[in-house]
């Protein structure tokens, strides 16, 4: 079995797995109703960039959802009638809307957020180049460049979310996806009558028909398209005849494309020790926190994002100490456009400097809010 069909399993297994938990078991703050009716929205801040974490309630804390990533929330089992919900966050002024609710149809919302917390001048990562390792250094040299063949990245993919791979590439130009015989969907580059070369993760698939909808496209993390004969990377040509119905390049995302770990949240109230001036607001002390700018902060570009010319920005939040340093078990993030940029800010934050608050005459803890920002200097080829 190649790599992609077996993390494609591996990855069902473990959703089967969880929906089966999930039946027996919920984690605290989670609301799941069987009777009432459901609200679904999104939470931003003033100039609509998404926020994470922010509570939603409805009437009262009895019934609460939180943000996620793309700053969307749901909840359910609320009762229907008019309704007032009510978002907050810390560093955010509270906002609240009225809705009516029902049974039947789902009502949507959305709130805008005004931030209330200063924040510090923005971090920009902005490489002139990349050296790129692993399984996938070619596949990103190539995607960089982007001088021959038609590539579909994994941020094209995720806007998209097809169905299906067939689904995905009957989008492209001079491609046709048909389904055939026996369920098989078929790949024609050009208007011709043969099959393309198929490679999965560098290895070539047997020869004949090969069915690209037996894949998942949320397993593959790029491809690369090559419609002529002697397009296609050296490597991965056969003789000319073999290749002339093009080539198919396929790569698959695993624990060198994603993440290891989840969005960051703190594991202390912080809005609790706010109250309890255990720490403090940019706006109570003398001097702010601010970032060491004679330390290097290690900070680095996702490679994949990288290739693919995909910016990004990463607010994050956390608790600075009177040594400069990065309190752990309190950095969070209130908005982030990819996982990835997000696992960059954490990883630097575990060993970054800062000049620590003082109020009067005195070092103190201070929250703060940093945004990082992640340039590229080419055009951007996401959606």
């Amino acid at each position: 079995m190649s790599t992609l069909a077996t993390i494609a399993v591996i990855r069902f297994c473990r959703a089967l797995l969880f929906l089966v938990a999930s039946a027996i078991y919920l984690l605290p703050g989670q609301i799941v109703a069987q009777t009432g009716g459901t609200v679904a929205g999104t939470v931003t801040d003033s100039s609509g960039v998404p926020i994470y974490g922010a509570e939603v309630t409805v009437d009262s804390a009895s019934v609460r959802a939180f943000s996620d990533e793309k700053g969307e929330f749901r909840l359910g089992g609320v009762a229907p009638g008019a309704r007032l919900l009510r978002a907050r966050r810390l560093g955010f002024a509270p906002a609240s809307v009225n809705v009516q609710v029902s049974d039947a149809v789902t009502a949507s919302v959305s709130f805008r957020l005004k931030s209330v917390a200063a924040t510090l001048p923005a971090v920009v990562v902005h490489p002139s180049t990349m050296r790129y390792t692993g399984r996938l250094a070619g596949y990103y040299e190539r995607l960089e460049k982007s001088n021959s063949g038609v590539f579909i990245t994994r941020d094209q993919i995720d806007h998209e979310n097809p169905s299906t791979m067939g689904q995905l590439l009957q989008h492209v130009p001079s491609i046709r996806a048909t389904r055939g015989r026996a369920g098989i969907t078929s790949v024609r580059m050009r208007g011709r009558t043969c099959w393309p070369l198929v490679w999965i993760d560098g290895t070539p698939m047997p020869a004949g028909e090969v069915d690209l909808d037996a894949f998942s496209p949320s397993t593959v993390q790029g491809i690369e398209l090559y419609l002529g004969s002697t397009t296609a990377p050296i490597r991965y040509m056969y003789n000319r005849d073999l290749s002339s119905c093009g080539t198919i390049l396929i790569w698959s995302r695993g624990p060198d494309t994603d993440p290891i770990t989840s969005t960051p949240t703190p594991s202390v109230d912080l809005e609790a020790l706010v109250t309890q001036l255990s720490i403090f607001n940019a706006d109570q002390v003398d001097r702010r926190a601010v970032l060491d700018t004679t330390r290097l902060l290690q900070l680095s570009f996702p490679p994949p994002l990288f290739a693919a010319g995909v910016p990004g920005l990463v607010i994050a939040e956390f608790v600075v100490d009177t040594a400069g340093k990065v309190e752990d078990g309190t950095v969070g993030i209130v908005s982030s456009t990819a996982p990835l940029f997000t696992e960059a800010v954490r990883v630097a934050l575990e060993s970054a400097s800062y000049i620590p608050a003082q109020k009067n005459g005195h070092l103190v803890r201070q929250l703060v809010q940093q945004p990082f920002e992640f340039s590229v200097p080419r055009p951007s080829r996401s959606k």
